[in-house]
C-alpha cells in the first residue's frame, strides 16, 4: 500500500486512544498549537499519528506491539530527531486510562520547546504607509507656530 493511502487509511480508521487523544488536541483546542492526524515526514517512510508542525512535535501513541520493536521504535526517534523533531511517546492505556496527564503532559513539552521564528518581516512595511504615518517625516502633524 502506498504511503498517502495507509496514512488516509489510519486516519480514517484510528484506534481508539488516538480518537480519544485526536478530540482533544484537534482545532488548536491545547496551546494554540494545530496537529494533524497520521502524518509522514519526507522524505522517510515514517507516518506519525499526531504532529505539530511549527512547533515540531510528534507524538506517538503506542500499543502493546511497540513493546516488541524497541530498536526500530528508538531508530525512528532518532531520524525523527534529526530532523528537528521533538518526540514524545505515550503508551495507548495511558492515554484511555489518564487522558488529562498526558494532555498536560503534552502542554508541558509544548511549552518548553524553543518559539518558533517570528513572522518575517513585510516587505516594505514602512516604505508603503502613507506618508503623514512615516516615522519622522513630521508631514501629517498638526501645524506648530514657530513662536513657541
Amino acid at each position: 500500500m502506498e504511503p498517502g493511502n495507509h496514512a488516509r487509511d489510519m486516519r480514517n480508521n484510528p484506534a481508539d486512544a488516538e480518537a480519544a487523544l485526536w478530540r482533544v488536541l484537534s482545532a488548536r483546542k491545547v496551546g494554540g498549537v494545530r496537529f494533524n492526524r497520521q502524518v509522514r515526514i519526507k522524505p522517510s517512510p515514517y507516518i506519525c499519528d499526531l504532529v505539530a508542525r511549527t512547533p515540531r512535535l510528534v507524538v506517538e501513541i503506542d500499543g502493546g506491539s511497540h513493546a516488541l520493536q524497541v530498536d526500530e521504535d528508538a531508530t525512528r526517534t532518532r531520524y525523527l530527531e534529526s530532523k528537528g523533531y521533538r518526540v514524545i511517546r505515550f503508551w495507548n492505556s495511558d492515554v484511555l486510562g489518564n487522558l488529562e496527564g498526558v494532555v498536560a503532559e503534552i502542554e508541558r513539552v509544548l511549552a518548553a520547546l524553543p518559539s518558533p521564528n517570528p513572522s518575517r518581516k513585510r516587505e516594505g512595511d514602512k516604505k508603503n504607509l502613507p506618508s503623514r504615518l512615516r516615522e519622522g517625516s513630521g508631514e501629517g502633524l498638526p501645524e506648530r507656530d514657530e513662536g513657541q
